[in-house]
């Protein structure tokens, strides 16, 4: 019995070597095709951020609109049963930032998907380094945060070793220029990655902030994800959130100017993205007092998955009066944008081709967000299809437009 046991761990251990070199050589693969065939997006006059001395945040400075691109769940799985699916995240992704030219790209979380049954590996870093070396080609700057997959409990590496990986560019070739603004945050906010990018003018006054914010994964000993128990954002991150307002608004007073406007980027949804939706639904699918539908629909089986961590979070957004959106992902197949009480909820267009079986012959839920946000500090967002002819992608081949769950109640 005990010579079985060792041939059993011995055999173990040779597959899980040979498939971490297998893993290993297609990465390397990937990042071949990246170097040789993404080229850098043109820009007539790239803005460039400058980083504030005191905190370290990013500023861009401009007197037009400032436009940022949401991808989101690009699920990028980094093993030999996810190679193919991966490629075509990669170019989906390319060929959207390509065309739209953003400002910058907001990632809200997800863009790795290490499920060992789907991908075929446990490593979380592969992806993280296939989408950084990704982004630094096509020479665009980007701000994450990270989503639930990022780092499962079973993954190789934990969120605070992610998020110093994104933060000091390991995945960059040496001497390449660095365009991740993402930030770990402060050690002592629940979380990894709570920071701040601003857009000034060029008086100096903050006319819009982006907020990116930590949701974290699991609650409620959902190790593993398997009840759908999610985590959300903590008080200490809403203090935070709340401070810095009040700290930009007093920098902002010097100029006359007032607290700036501001938007959120998170991953997992907020309690409101579904009680809005429920209230527009129980509405038969029409506009109510509170709630104004832009776009989108819910296309998830079941709804709306938001934290079930208790928070104020929208209460605060309200209070404050500074931020007039947010905007998350997480839920695959849901992609409404709707004002609730004042404030926007958007969820963005997943890449998502390996998550859910058969995901990758349909496209209607595939795409970007495109975010316009103007010189007074106000924005509008549509969502954008992948499947368009500014993509190159008109001809959707073999890819159905139907939807994924076709008995899912929505509106006509």
């Amino acid at each position: 019995m005990g010579k079985v046991l060792i041939v059993l761990l011995i055999v173990v251990a040779a597959v899980v070597v040979i498939t971490a070199a297998v893993n290993t050589v297609l990465m390397l693969l990937q990042l071949k095709f990246i170097e040789k065939n993404v080229k850098s997006v043109k820009y007539e006059n790239q803005l460039r951020p400058l980083y504030d001395k005191n905190n370290g945040a990013a500023v861009f400075t401009t007197d037009g609109d400032f436009s940022v691109m949401q991808l989101t769940d690009v699920h990028i799985g980094g093993g030999w049963m996810s190679f193919n699916k991966d490629r075509k995240a990669i170019e989906a992704v390319v060929a959207m930032i390509t065309a739209e030219k953003p400002d910058l790209v907001a990632v809200t979380g997800d863009i790795a998907y290490p499920v060992p049954f789907q991908a075929g590996t446990f490593n979380n870093r592969i992806p993280a380094k296939i989408f950084g070396r990704l982004m630094e080609k096509l020479g665009v700057y980007w701000a994450p945060v990270l989503g639930n997959h990022d780092t499962e409990a079973y993954a190789c590496f934990n969120r605070a070793y992610i998020g110093i990986y994104y933060e000091e560019h390991r995945y960059s070739k040496n001497h390449s220029d660095k365009y991740c603004l993402f930030k770990s945050g402060d050690k002592s906010l629940h979380g990894v990655g709570n920071y701040v990018v601003q857009v000034k003018n060029t008086l100096g006054v903050i006319t819009q902030c982006l907020f990116f914010m930590d949701t974290g994964s699991y609650v409620d000993n959902d190790f593993f994800g398997i009840f759908w128990r999610y985590d959300g954002m903590h008080q200490n991150q809403i203090d935070w959130y709340e401070k810095q307002l009040k700290d930009f608004e007093k920098y902002n007073s010097k100029f006359g100017a007032g607290m700036p406007k501001s938007l959120m980027f998170f991953h997992i949804p907020i309690a409101q993205y579904k009680e809005a939706w429920n209230q527009y639904r129980e509405n038969g699918f029409s506009d109510t007092e509170e709630v104004k539908r832009f776009y989108g629909e819910v296309g998830e089986k079941g709804g709306v998955f938001p934290s079930l961590h208790p928070d104020k979070v929208f209460e605060t957004i309200c209070r404050l009066g500074s931020t007039k959106g947010t905007f998350c992902g997480h839920d695959h197949l849901n992609n409404f944008s709707l004002d609730y009480k004042g404030i926007r909820l958007t969820y963005g267009l997943t890449v998502d081709y390996l998550a859910y079986v058969g995901i990758k012959k349909y496209g209607f839920q595939r795409g970007c967000t495109m975010i316009d946000i103007r010189p007074d500090g106000s924005f509008d967002c549509k969502s954008e299809n992948y499947y368009q002819e500014k993509y190159g992608n008109a001809d959707c081949g073999s890819v159905t437009m139907e939807h994924y769950y076709p008995n899912v109640e929505r509106p006509v």
